[in-house]
């Protein structure tokens, strides 16, 4: 008996080393090798040569070079990827619509493509007015064209019935691991403590309240630090400048980290996780947070509220998250009981439970 066949399209490729949904594809191929499918990863590189391939835990990773940079290179990678899926058997999962016009393809050649919607990306304040309306038509064009959209929560799931019948959305939410345990010295490198450091870990854009989080925690000298991960270019990006202005001596700024076992060790220890999201669905870091068992202080709006619950904490202004940010290192009752709080939510988040509802998924959508 053949295979079930799936290919991945629409990240950057794996083992993951930019964001959620390559972390995502990087527990999701894997797996479903283990149950018996046949699994392809489309992966970009840079460079001018031709298309190659190789085995990655059983994962097959298709090799695409592209030239040049940015969102032109991304649409080329997208492009040359559609039409070499189109070329080998199996369903074609897609992990976001950017460049959904060229799901027109698998449409006109009655292939089955599930695609990933993530969040609500045209909203977003660091798209100028021409990216939000390209995001804008081609989510309209994903809606259309997809036959199965996956919603990663509910409330992205109540936009989609906008744009598509509710019966081909389907939700399922993102997944991590849990954290009993992390190696502090890992963290040497920076100078903390433990249990006297809070942690924002995302992409630093406006979006995600970076500048409010920082402003709030810098209004008086705390004798702790805030940690802040993300990949700032200040000398490139005036909005990173703002964010260095407003910083006190007591934020770090460490980059960006991709090692796993460091961002494990930098969450569990923290005093508590600081999430400015204000929008997007089931966002992965405040999920991985929920698995390290942290305290959560959270922008507050539903889709913050929806994945952390009662474990959280939640800030509207700069003043409430400065407030908040002096009781959470002075209350440790509110602190355990916070943690308590994410983990008893987690349990809908682990990686097992997700996993297995997106083959089902699969499963009923292969030809």
């Amino acid at each position: 008996m053949p295979k079930n066949s799936i290919l991945l399209l629409g990240t950057r490729g794996i083992p993951a080393s930019h964001g959620g949904f390559e972390t995502f594809v990087e527990r999701l191929a894997p797996y479903l090798v283990q149950q018996g499918w046949d699994v392809s990863v489309y992966c970009q590189e840079e460079g001018p040569e031709a298309i190659w391939e190789d085995d990655w835990h059983g994962v097959r990773r298709i090799h695409v070079p592209v030239s040049g940079s940015g969102t032109l290179s991304t649409i080329k990678f997208d492009w040359v990827c559609m039409r070499d899926a189109l070329k080998r058997p199996g369903l074609l999962l897609s992990f976001g619509y950017p460049t959904a016009l060229f799901a027109l393809l698998p449409r006109l050649k009655r292939r089955r493509h599930v695609i990933n919607m993530d969040g609500v990306e045209w909203k977003r304040s660091q798209f100028g007015k021409g990216g939000k309306a390209w995001l804008y038509i081609n989510e309209r064009i994903a809606a259309l064209l997809g036959n199965r959209l996956v919603a990663d929560h509910p409330k992205i799931a109540e936009h989609l019935e906008t744009r598509a019948p509710k019966s081909k959305i389907t939700t399922i939410a993102y997944g991590a691991d849990k954290v009993e345990t992390a190696d502090f010295s890992l963290l040497s490198f920076l100078d903390i403590e433990s249990d006297k450091y809070a942690v924002v870990i995302a992409r630093p854009e406006r979006d995600n309240a970076f500048l409010e989080i920082i402003t709030a925690f810098s209004s008086e000298k705390r004798g702790r630090k805030l940690v802040v991960l993300g990949n700032l270019k200040p000398d490139q990006v005036p909005y990173h400048a703002e964010l260095k202005a407003a910083a006190s001596d007591e934020v770090i700024f460490p980059g960006a980290i991709y090692e796993h076992p460091k961002v494990q060790a930098l969450r569990k220890h923290a005093r508590f996780y600081i999430h400015g999201h204000r929008v997007g669905g089931t966002n992965p870091s405040l999920v991985e947070a929920l698995g390290a068992g942290n305290a959560i202080l959270a922008m507050n709006n539903d889709f913050n509220s929806w994945v952390a619950g009662k474990g959280a904490t939640y800030f509207n202004t700069v003043e409430d998250c400065a407030q908040s940010i002096t009781k959470l290192f002075a209350d440790d009752a509110l602190v355990a009981s916070l943690r308590a709080g994410s983990e008893a939510q987690f349990k809908a988040f682990t990686w097992p439970a997700i996993l297995a509802q997106y083959e089902e998924l699969l499963l009923a959508e292969h030809p």
